[in-house]
């Protein structure tokens, strides 16, 4: 393991998240490691970088192949809130991700969010979000892992959703180096933005570049499939679905959202 000092600004006030960031070879889960070192003691803005995976996992415990080439990371924060305050941490990401990616690709490429935790190009899947955390004997949160897997120079072609690299959507210049500080670097405002303003400000940022809001969709959940119109967010991030046949607004917490004429493999192996 080598260690090294990221790459993003202090800022002036007592807000700015400042991050360093331990470099690894490979891991089991830079979220694992994350909680291995939050368990320990680790400040906010520990970040952890490993080159490739060998036990990556995406939201619902689901596997993906790690190879060395593209972004892995999760940077472990102490916000010093209730549980249910962190769950926009992952809209934080997302955010992020987009901009970041934005920033990188040719101008005619589109960029836009899937929720609940995805960054599109062009329709397919080149980033995801893990949030996992632990809490303090109050219930409050004691430590937030905000895992993200960029794919840079690989993606996995037999998905239940098209995914897609950097490289193969006009990237031609490219270190994952370069591409995890700028993602770390809009982290570190668009986390101060969630500090400053709450979740509100990320939540219309989140939407200006969301797919399908206002669109007939299904959401698959655990043992059901829903469909009807993305309506908007919830203010703890949940997606807010109008039913096909009628009814109140759904508040969906966690589910696969899917648009007309896509069709859902059985099996997930998602990106990240």
């Amino acid at each position: 393991m080598n260690e090294a000092l990221v790459i993003s600004s202090r800022g002036d006030d007592a807000l700015a998240l400042v991050l360093r960031t331990l470099v690894f070879e490979c891991l089991d889960s830079t979220n694992d490691e994350a909680r291995r070192r939050a368990e320990c003691g680790a400040e906010s803005g520990t970040v952890v970088w490993a080159r490739r995976q060998s036990a990556g996992r995406g939201r619902r415990g689901r596997s993906w192949v790690s190879l060395e080439g593209n972004v892995y990371c999760s940077v472990l924060l102490r916000p010093c809130c209730p549980l249910a305050a962190a769950a926009p941490l992952s809209f934080v990401a997302a955010v992020a991700v987009a901009r970041a990616v934005g920033e990188m690709l040719p101008s005619e490429k589109r960029v836009q969010l899937k929720w609940p935790n995805d960054v599109l190009i062009d329709g397919r899947k080149v980033s995801g979000v893990l949030l996992e955390s632990g809490t303090d004997s109050s219930g409050n949160v004691d430590w937030v892992s905000v895992g993200v897997g960029i794919n840079v120079c690989h993606f996995p072609e037999e998905t239940d959703y098209p995914a897609t690299s950097l490289v193969a959507e006009g990237l031609v210049t490219w270190e994952v180096e370069a591409v995890l500080k700028s993602f770390l670097d809009h982290f570190v405002q668009w986390y101060r933005i969630w500090q400053t303003f709450g979740p509100a400000r990320v939540r219309a940022a989140w939407l200006e570049q969301a797919v399908g809001v206002g669109a007939l969709i299904s959401v698959r959940l655990h043992r059901e499939t829903l469909t009807g119109t993305f309506v908007g967010l919830s203010e703890d991030g949940a997606l807010l679905l109008a039913p096909s046949e009628g009814g109140p607004i759904r508040l969906v917490s966690a589910g696969d959202v899917f648009f007309p004429g896509m069709v859902a493999a059985p099996t997930v192996v998602p990106v990240f």
